[in-house]
């Protein structure tokens, strides 16, 4: 079966409202709530950064009622490396 010109241009129009659909689905979640990095109400630990020094190993900044926490995972044991000193205000 072989299409003619009118069934390419068919099947254009149909490929490209399927890329516009998901175009829109995709912008339509990155502002959602649902979003990974969006802040949720009422959560108290937050991961900040995550660095990782190795294959197997990283180190985790967590954010847990406005104090900040590294975490040492992936070896051996997970690691509380301690807390940091509280954040200067910006002014």
């Amino acid at each position: 079966m072989t299409l003619d010109w009118q069934g390419w241009i068919q099947a254009a129009a149909a490929l490209g409202a399927v890329l516009l659909l998901i175009w829109g689905g995709a912008r339509v979640l990155r502002g959602s709530p649902l979003a990974a990095g969006a802040p949720r109400p009422g959560r108290r630990l937050r991961l900040e950064e995550s660095l990782a020094i190795d294959p197997r190993r990283r180190v985790l900044l967590l954010s847990c009622d406005g104090r900040d926490l590294l975490v040492l995972t992936g070896g051996a044991q997970d690691l509380t490396i301690g807390w940091l000193p509280p954040r200067e205000p910006s002014a």
